[in-house]
């Protein structure tokens, strides 16, 4: 799921979330450390529609390596680092 040209994508925003700061702008709420980016902010980073930003986002939350925070009436995402690091223990003994 995450080797595919779509996945490349999923993998991108996985890496940019890592350190939000250093990838995108400051927002008008949220902390983008604490309480990560909205998809508006990715969509624009990707150069895609938002629609199409969330379905990556919503891949990611599903399978638990994204957490969101509701700010007002915007949903912020940012990484689960005890679930990736989960995942990544599970890959290295040959899942």
């Amino acid at each position: 799921m995450l080797r595919t040209p779509v996945g490349e994508r999923r993998l991108d925003i996985l890496e940019w979330l890592k350190d939000p700061v250093a990838h995108f702008p400051a927002q008008r709420h949220g902390d983008l450390s604490d309480d990560g980016v909205t998809a508006h902010a990715v969509a624009a980073k990707l150069g895609v529609p938002r629609d199409v930003a969330e379905t990556h986002l919503g891949l990611l939350v599903t399978i638990g390596l994204l957490r969101t925070k509701r700010i007002k009436r915007r949903l912020y995402y940012r990484r689960d680092e005890v679930r990736i690091a989960e995942v990544a223990r599970m890959f290295e003994k040959g899942w």
